[in-house]
Formats: C-alpha cells, structure tokens, sequence
C-alpha cells in the first residue's frame, strides 16, 4: 500500500510514522483492497489554538472506489484516531455496499 502524506505544518509533520502504523493496524485486514491512502494534517486557526486541528483519510479501494472522511480535534493524534476510525468504517460500508450490488447484477437462474 502507497501511502502519500500531506501537511503544511512543521507541528504536524512528525506524526507522519505514527499515522503510517495508525493506518497500517486500523486497515489491517483489508489492506490488499488499498492499493493507496492519502493522509492530511491541517491547521484550521493556524497558531491560535482551539479545536482547529483536520485530518483527511482519503483510501482508493480497489472494487469500492474511494472513501474520504475528515475530523476534526483539540490535538492531532485525537483528530487522526477519530478519522481513521471512521474510515475503516466506512471502507467496510463501502466493499459490502459493492459486494452487494455485484450479486443483484447476477443473472437468476429459472
């Protein structure tokens, strides 16, 4: 799995390992069905503070086309668990929703 990391923040920069093992563990057994991830760490206030912290978990799956989920929190590494949370969740959605759309696509047998 490619995994392309984004950020334009010095702060946020060196959690890109952390987000690699983060993404490796939360895909685990789906991994060979996403062939490339995109991370994106961004500052919302820039130095102000608050809840301005986003992470993007974009996932390119193969059957299942893309999943994209952003959130949003105080600190990065709450941003980056929340969002890869609702990726896997969602990737899960997104392959029984193609699964099960391949099968209605299937002749019936009379």
């Amino acid at each position: 799995m490619q995994l392309i990391f984004e950020t334009r923040d010095p702060q946020a920069a060196r959690w890109r390992d952390m987000a690699e093992r983060r993404l490796r563990f939360v895909i685990r057994r789906l991994q060979w069905l996403v062939p490339q991830a995109r991370i994106r760490l961004s500052d919302v206030n820039g130095p102000r503070g608050g809840v301005d912290k986003r992470c993007q978990v974009e996932l390119h799956a193969a059957g299942a086309g893309t999943v994209v989920v952003t959130a949003v929190a105080t600190h990065w590494p709450a941003a980056l668990d929340r969002a890869l949370a609702r990726a896997g969740r969602a990737l899960l959605r997104a392959l029984r929703r193609a699964r099960q759309q391949r099968a209605s696509d299937l002749p019936v047998a009379v």
